[in-house]
Order: structure tokens, then C-alpha cells, then sequence
């Protein structure tokens, strides 16, 4: 897989994301008495007026409709490739004929007309055909650094704004796969919010409360839009088409047959429900408990799916009180908080450490991680803690690549400096284990500074004289010549973080957080089982301390944001004080 393919998948927003502290106060959750005030309509939970049987759901596309949904996908989408084509064309003749070179200003408002009219034209045609080319714009949306700005702003609003489907159907889907026999809607649910949290082109979200009978809490519910999946399926197959018509064309900046390739196989999975629901459970085992099977507070609180009410279309499960990161800077906005303040950096670092430790965990312990991390499934709560959703997309990498990357941390962390050889000879020999192959002609350099710039953002110099940025003509991503399938979405957590921590201006190294996971991954904890009585007695009392001081520092840092405004901004700045000065510190080690 080229590396192209890997920095489109990663599906970033940081660049328009600011970051914004968020006490109890901040964040207010759609509740009953907000719901009414902003216009969300809450239900008494009454099924449909009629029968599901009367409540019309949409048919599979049929061969005439698919054909036609094709036709109009390729009479727009050709004729904007090739006017791109024309243009360049047009621009040579006009050079061979004058012998006149036009400055890099003149061709940069020539293109810069080309986007616009090439951006206007896709987002019509997506608008009108939405499917699975929303979630297209939405990628391209996201990339503001591989994408002109033309295109990322015209699809903008398809980020968080897809038609919804009305409620009698969603509550009809919802009896259809959840109730028992003789069994009424208003005998699960007591209240149902007949607008939607969330509308994307799989499903979309509802909040609702559960009867008694079914425990009585505030829960989401994610219901699958009917027939969606051929209609899905048939979009991404006419997208693989057209990119494989131009894959071997020098012009285009990307291989877009394999991005699309790679996102089939996950889109097949967030059709089941109930797989991605073994998914929550599965991630939430990892992070709730330490290498030693001990309970511990998790970095991040986890959505549980609620027992028996799983099906393959519809998924009920707890409800965070929040709202995502990519809206947090409309919040921040909202409530008057300075994005500079000490509570905003104090959160921004707060999101930093527990994303890594929970993406550490679960990438180089089980191997099993979620897959699609961006700012509008990361949560920041109304209590300040942060929040994970949406386990569509998942990813289980071979136990071989798991232990490679492992000894890639390692490498990365206990190397002397970034230009010594022996070190250097040995970071690049595990990059090659894991898949990574270069052009032929690149440096000797190239593979440690690969793994350099994926893992180790606090390095100041790449070896070999290679550019951090990733756009860079002489950006060590230029070299790749292909990347592993298996760690292209390992990549893509790595990319998030990485984004972040340049937004945040924290040099950050993911080889250095992640190295003690990585040794304890590869030591397997061996020893554990030599250990004798007295020890484990001694052992015990250590965990109970680690649990203890686990629950504490949670419930401090909450308590935090239930102070003053005044009196929160002294404790949070004099708690960044010390935060710096331990990161100062460890730097010298």
C-alpha cells in the first residue's frame, strides 16, 4: 500500500480543531428541558401510530436504479478528472508555442479557479447522490493537507449533516429487531428523542431512557438505515472503477484504488451491530484492566452495550453527556473560555496522555483496536473526562507485526542519538520486518527516519537531512513506495495523535510512552509466575496502593472542574507548572 494511502486514511481534522477545557458547566447534555428549548422533539416512547407492518420500508436498489445511480456518478466525475487533464494540456501548448513560463503566482490562480469549479461540480453530485459518497467528502473534508482548500471547504458540511430518516421508520426498524413477541416499543423504552443525535450515512443515533424493565437509564440508540448496505457497496465499487482507470497516472497525488480497496473491507464491518458490540466489550476488558488482570480506571470511559438489546441493525448502549472534539471549539466559544487558558491546555494535554495510553494498550498488548479515530468520534464529557464512540471499524493486526512494532518502540526509545549509526542500521532493519518498502534509490537513511516520523514527534532533525513535513519534497513518506495493510490503520491512530500534538505544540513521542507497554508486551510477563508467596502478598498490597492512587488522581481532576472559574484557572495553572517541569525534566534523563 503506498503511503499516500496511509495519510488519507487517517482522516484528520486537527487543523480546525481547538482544544477547550470543559468543566461541569460547560458542556450541557440534550436532556428533557434542553431538548425543548432547542427544538428537539421528546416522545412519550409511543410506537408508530400504525402497525411496523404499514410503515414503508426503503427496497434494495434494483439493477435499473443501480445503473442509473452509476451513470450519473461517472457522466460528473469523468468529466472533472479530465478537465484537469485539459487544463495541464492547455497550459504546455501555451508554453511550447511562447517559450514563456508563467510565474508560480499566475498558475496558482489558474489552478485555484480549476479546484473551484472541479469542488463545486462533486459536491452537487454528492449532494445528490449522498450513500457512501458522503463518507467520501467527509475524508476529503478532513485532509485539508493533502486536499486543495476549494474541495475541503465546498465539502465541509458534509461532515456532521446527512438527511435523517424520519422517526416512525427508525422506530419501526427498532421494533422489527429488538422487540419480543407481544412485546411493545413503550415496554422498552419510556421516553424516545424523536430527533436524532447524529445523522451519517450508515445509522444514525438516538437518545432515549430504558423502562424499568430493562433497567430505567438514558441510553443511545444506533439504528442502521434499511437497504443501505447494496446501496453502499454499489457506490464504493463504481469508486474503485474510476480509480483504477487512473491508478498508474503520475498526475493524481494519490493511489486511490488501494484507499478505496482498504475502506470496502471496513465498511463491510459496520454493517453488524452485533459485532461491533463484541468490540465495545472487547476494548473495554483491555483498558479497565492492567498487565496483570487488576482492575484499573480507564483513560477514557467506554460506551457498554446494554444486554439483549443487540441485533444486527440496531445497537443500544450507554449515553455519554458531551459533545464531540470537533465541535469543541464552538463550546469553547459559547461559554467564554480562553483557548489559551491553563484549563484548556491542562485538557489538551489530559486528551494527549489518555489517548495514547489507551491506543498503546490495545495496539501492542492484544493487538485489537479501534480503527477509526477522529475528532467526531472522540467526546469531550460534560465532567471533563474523555470519551470514545463508534466501534464500526476495528482492527486486529497479526501477533508477528504486534511483536515487530514492540521491538520498533524499543529501538525508537533506548537509541543514543539520532544520527548513530548502529542505532540507526537497527530501527531501519525493523522497519523493513514489518513490510515497509522504499524506492530504490532512497537513503541508506530512510527507513529509521520512516519509523522516526511515525512514532517520535519530539525528533528536531530526521537523519539522512529528510523533512519532517509530510509534504515535503524531501519528507521521508516521499520514499515509500508501499506500506503494510495490516499497519496502514495503525498508522492512522498514530497520525492522530501526532496531529495533535502539533496543534497542541507538545512534542510528543509515541515511542517513548508506548516503550514500557512494548517491554512488558515482549518480556510476557514471565517472571509473574515465579514469584512466591511473600511476593505476591507484597505484590497485592502494591496493586491496592496502584488502584487507590488510580481513583484518587480520577476523582481529583474531577473535582477540579466542579471549582470556581477564578480559583480552577490558579489550581489547573499551577498543576501545568508541574506538568512541564516533570516533562523538562524527563528530557534531560
Amino acid at each position: 500500500m503506498k503511503v499516500s494511502t496511509l495519510l488519507l486514511l487517517g482522516t484528520l481534522s486537527i487543523q480546525n480543531t481547538t482544544l477547550a477545557f470543559t468543566g461541569s458547566s460547560s458542556l450541557t447534555p440534550p436532556n428533557r428541558e434542553v431538548s425543548r428549548k432547542s427544538n428537539i422533539v421528546v416522545s412519550s416512547a409511543k410506537a408508530p401510530d400504525n402497525d411496523v407492518a404499514s410503515v414503508e420500508f426503503p427496497p434494495p436498489l434494483s439493477n435499473v436504479d443501480r445503473i442509473k445511480r452509476a451513470s450519473k456518478f461517472w457522466s460528473s466525475a469523468i468529466p472533472i478528472v479530465l478537465s484537469y487533464y485539459s487544463k495541464g494540456a492547455e497550459l504546455e501548448v501555451k508554453r511550447a508555442f511562447t517559450g514563456q513560463s508563467l510565474t508560480k503566482e499566475e498558475e496558482e490562480i489558474i489552478w485555484n479557479e480549476q479546484h473551484s469549479k472541479g469542488a463545486t461540480k462533486l459536491a452537487d453530485t454528492i449532494r445528490s447522490l449522498k450513500g457512501f459518497y458522503v463518507k467520501t467528502a467527509q475524508i476529503i473534508a478532513s485532509r485539508q493537507d493533502l486536499f486543495p482548500a476549494q474541495y475541503t471547504e465546498a465539502l465541509s458540511d458534509f461532515t456532521d449533516n446527512v438527511d435523517p430518516l424520519p422517526s416512525s421508520l427508525i422506530k419501526a426498524v427498532i421494533c422489527k429487531e429488538l422487540l419480543n413477541r407481544g412485546e411493545k416499543f413503550e415496554d422498552v423504552f419510556c421516553e424516545f428523542d424523536d430527533t436524532p443525535l447524529g445523522a451519517a450515512s450508515v445509522a444514525q443515533v438516538h437518545r432515549a431512557v430504558l423502562t424499568e424493565k430493562y433497567g430505567g437509564k438514558e441510553v443511545a440508540v444506533k439504528v442502521q438505515r434499511p437497504s443501505i448496505e447494496s446501496k453502499l457497496m454499489g457506490d464504493i465499487a463504481n469508486l474503485k472503477a474510476l480509480a483504477k482507470t487512473f491508478r498508474e497516472n503520475d498526475a493524481l497525488p494519490l493511489d486511490y484504488y488501494t484507499v478505496f480497496c482498504e475502506l470496502e473491507k471496513q465498511l463491510q464491518d459496520e454493517f453488524d451491530f452485533v459485532a461491533e458490540a463484541v468490540a465495545m466489550d472487547r476494548i473495554y476488558d483491555c483498558v479497565t484492566k492492567d498487565e496483570n488482570g487488576i482492575p484499573c480506571e480507564s483513560p477514557i470511559v467506554l460506551p457498554r452495550p446494554v444486554s439483549g438489546l443487540v441485533s444486527k441493525r440496531v445497537l443500544v448502549m450507554d449515553y455519554l453527556k458531551g459533545v464531540p472534539l470537533s465541535r469543541a471549539a464552538e463550546e469553547m466559544l459559547k461559554r467564554g473560555i480562553n483557548p489559551n487558558s491553563p484549563e484548556s491546555q491542562l485538557f489538551g494535554r489530559k486528551l494527549l496522555r489518555s489517548l495514547t495510553d489507551v491506543f498503546g494498550r490495545c495496539i501492542l498488548e492484544t493487538g485489537f483496536f479501534h480503527a477509526d479515530p477522529h475528532p467526531g468520534n472522540i467526546f469531550v464529557l460534560e465532567d471533563g473526562r474523555i470519551g470514545l464512540i463508534d466501534f464500526g471499524q476495528v482492527k486486529q493486526i497479526s501477533g508477528r507485526a504486534r511483536e515487530t512494532l514492540a521491538k520498533v518502540m524499543l529501538a525508537l526509545n533506548e537509541r543514543k542519538s539520532d544520527t548513530n549509526p548502529e542505532d540507526l542500521e537497527k530501527i531501519g532493519n525493523l522497519a523493513l520486518e514489518l513490510g515497509v518498502e522504499l524506492n530504490s534509490n532512497s537513503q541508506k537513511e530512510g527507513p529509521a527516519a520512516v519509523a522516526m516520523w511515525l512514532f517520535d514527534g519530539s525528533v528536531e532533525t530526521l537523519p539522512g537531512g529528510y523533512d519532517k513535513g509530510e509534504l515535503s519534497p524531501n519528507s521521508p513518506v516521499k520514499e515509500l513506495k508501499s506500506f503494510p495493510q495490516d499497519l496502514v490503520l495503525v498508522g492512522r491512530s498514530s497520525i492522530l495523535i501526532k496531529g495533535l500534538s502539533n496543534r497542541l505544540g507538545i512534542p510528543w513521542s509515541l515511542s517513548r510512552e508506548w516503550a514500557p507497554i512494548a517491554r512488558r508486551v515482549l518480556e510476557g510477563n514471565q517472571g509473574s509466575a515465579k514469584r512466591t508467596k511473600q511476593q505476591e502478598n507484597k505484590v497485592r498490597i502494591r496493586d491496592v496502593y496502584v488502584i487507590f492512587k488510580s481513583w484518587a488522581k480520577g476523582k481529583a481532576s474531577r473535582a477540579i472542574t466542579r471549582l470556581p472559574s477564578s480559583l480552577r484557572t490558579r489550581v489547573a495553572a499551577i498543576v501545568l507548572k508541574v506538568q512541564k517541569f516533570k516533562e523538562a525534566k524527563s528530557k534531560k534523563r
